[in-house]
């Protein structure tokens, strides 16, 4: 009956164990992918607008977006997608906060407050960092 138990609780310590660190993975490239994707749009921004070239930007993040796609996959590297995160960079400049914010939120939580018109309202549903 003792190896039992040990067994059972062996077991158990195992699984805390694997899902602690599926936990750890899956935020730690949550994270990274948040940073990332502010840090395209980020520079997309300063490349296209510090440097007056919005005026042929369409076009550009039109092939930019093709050629991201047929490097990396279609996944994350959609149009619209560089786009968003260009929105992101613009309506929250500050990276430490999304650094830290990234801790605690997804991409997919931040298109959610990218579709928020509203400062007041992103502010309010933005977490709050020290």
């Amino acid at each position: 009956m003792e190896l039992n138990k040990f067994k059972n609780q062996l077991y158990d310590d195992l699984v805390q164990l694997i899902e602690e660190s599926r936990a750890f993975v899956a935020n730690t490239a949550n994270k990274t992918i948040t940073l990332m994707y502010w840090k395209i749009g980020h520079r997309i921004n300063i490349d296209f607008f510090d440097n007056q070239r919005a005026g042929y930007g369409k076009q550009i993040m039109s092939q930019l977006a093709t050629q991201l796609q047929q490097h990396f996959g279609k996944r994350g590297f959609q149009e619209r997608n560089i786009r968003r995160m260009m929105q992101f960079a613009e309506l929250f400049p500050d990276f430490q906060f999304v650094s830290q914010a990234a801790t605690k939120l997804s991409w997919s939580h931040f298109i959610e407050l990218l579709s928020l018109k509203e400062e007041i309202k992103r502010d309010f549903y933005s977490p709050k960092i020290d």
